[in-house]
């Protein structure tokens, strides 16, 4: 093997690896799987002038197409009072615009819940209501679990159970 072949083969490794490397930092959009969630989702969540744990296995989230991230987990609402408990099940965290269901929702630190009457709420820190839409009811479902995200084109669907609400991405 010649010096200058040794040399040719080496530049080559490094460009194929610093391209591996590259590629490998850049996150891709999409729906955050378990392993993502448990490096950048909070162990507790601070909401009106309470901190709660959060429910990892009940924690779902989606890099947007700019790389952006949209958050939501279910937390113990136990200490809360019990109004509160009727419309607070988590935290829900965007670092971009959303429009759910067609109302617009600045990036943000939140409490939300899926009340009884079939609305989606999201509050403020302070537990004071920012957005109050009409949640849907997917009776079809088979599975329904306490949280999950899907993807629907551009749009994501988060869902409690059956219900669920319309998130698009600004």
């Amino acid at each position: 093997m010649t010096k200058a072949y040794r040399v040719y083969v080496i530049a080559l490794l490094l460009v194929v690896v610093t391209c591996s490397l590259i590629a490998a930092e850049k996150p891709t959009p999409g729906i955050l799987s378990a392993k993502e969630l448990k490096k950048i989702v909070p162990a507790g969540y601070f909401f009106d002038g309470q901190s709660a744990p959060v429910q990892l296995r009940n924690s779902v989230g989606a890099r947007t197409k700019s790389g952006k991230l949209v958050l939501a987990g279910l937390v113990d609402t136990s200490g809360y009072s019990a109004d509160i408990q009727q419309k607070y099940q988590g935290f829900f965290i965007t670092e971009t615009k959303l429009s759910i269901v067609g109302t617009d929702l600045t990036p943000g630190q939140y409490g939300f819940g899926f009340t009884k009457d079939g609305k989606f709420v999201v509050m403020n820190v302070a537990a004071t209501d920012v957005l109050n839409v009409d949640a849907k009811m997917d009776d079809k479902l088979a599975r329904p679990v306490p949280l999950k995200m899907v993807e629907d084109g551009d749009t994501l669907k988060l869902y409690a159970g059956k219900k669920w609400v319309s998130i698009k991405p600004e």
